[in-house]
C-alpha cells in the first residue's frame, strides 16, 4: 500500500518495512536534482521531522519522515546519479527504507486518490 504526505513524500508499506521517496509533483517543483543527502542507517526518525535533503538547481529542500521509525537502508544509486529522483521519483529514485515505528500514523496519510485531489487543489 502506498501513502502520501502533504509535504509530497510517498511511503510504500510492505510488511514491517516502508520505502520512502518524494512524489513526481515534488520533483517537478524542484527542477533538476543535483544532490541528495540521505540519513545514516540506524538513524531514528520522527514523523514530520527532517529525514533527508534534496538539492536542485533551484533550491535545497528537506524531505520529512512520513512516520516514526528507524532507517534500515538508503538508496546508493542516488549518490552516483541524483537525477534518478527526476527520472523515476516514485520508483528507482527512492530515498530510504525504514522500520514502521507506529503503524497508526499511516492512518493520517493520504491514499493515491486523496493525494491527487490535494495537488489538484494547489
Amino acid at each position: 500500500m502506498r501513502y502520501f504526505t502533504d509535504e509530497h513524500e510517498w511511503i510504500d508499506v510492505d510488511g514491517d518495512v516502508a520505502t520512502v521517496g518524494i512524489t513526481d509533483y515534488a520533483q517537478g517543483q524542484l527542477g533538476d536534482i543535483v544532490f541528495v543527502e540521505l540519513p545514516a542507517v540506524g538513524t531514528a526518525i520522527q514523523q514530520g521531522k527532517d529525514a533527508a535533503v534534496v538539492e536542485s538547481v533551484k533550491a535545497a529542500s528537506d524531505v520529512y519522515a512520513p512516520i516514526d521509525g528507524e532507517v534500515t537502508e538508503t538508496n546508493p544509486a542516488l549518490e552516483e546519479d541524483p537525477s534518478l529522483v527526476n527520472s523515476a521519483p516514485e520508483g528507482e529514485g527512492w530515498f530510504f527504507k525504514m522500520t514502521i515505528g507506529n503503524a497508526a500514523q499511516l492512518d493520517a496519510l493520504m491514499d493515491e486518490a486523496g493525494y491527487k485531489a490535494f495537488i489538484d487543489s494547489l
